[in-house]
């Protein structure tokens, strides 16, 4: 009868023992549960859409379209006498006219990567401070003049 109980006891405290160590294995380990968040008061904040003209030759060969969201601390945004959003539609402005020909219409893979750290490192350095921590692309997209006004009279005709 002895040996029952200690047997008994023994798995009782096996079992809580693996519990607890479990419990806490997976509290550390899981992300969600992290004390220190990743992305910890930062805010998102979203910039007016610009619409770029792509010149070449002294002709409009399209425009390109481009909305843009980007993180900044919350406490630093709060403390800026002015806000970075037009600094950050400004240098993707800048950015975009001057790599953007008339090759651009072509369809073609763009750099998306390398625009928005030039944008956040430009953008920075003019703040002369890390104001803002990632650039992010909401929207981009190539429209070419007349293109749609051909199509509606084709389909009229």
């Amino acid at each position: 009868m002895l040996k029952v109980l200690l047997t008994g006891l023994w798995i009782g405290a096996v079992t809580l023992g693996t519990g607890y160590v479990t419990v806490n294995y997976k509290t550390q380990n899981d992300p969600m549960v992290r004390k220190e968040a990743h992305l910890e008061g930062l805010d998102y904040q979203k910039t007016p859409t610009i619409n770029v003209p792509v010149l070449e030759d002294g002709k409009i060969h399209g425009y390109v379209i481009a909305q843009f969201v980007f993180t900044v601390d919350g406490e630093t945004l709060k403390k800026l006498a002015v806000p970075p959003h037009a600094f950050v539609v400004d240098e993707a402005f800048r950015y975009i006219y001057e790599r953007a020909d008339k090759r651009f219409a072509e369809l073609s893979k763009h750099d998306l990567g390398e625009m928005t750290e030039a944008v956040r490192t430009n953008v920075n350095k003019r703040f002369g401070v890390e104001i803002v921590q990632h650039v992010l692309v909401q929207d981009f997209a190539f429209h070419v003049p007349g293109m749609m006004e051909g199509v509606a009279a084709q389909t009229a005709g």
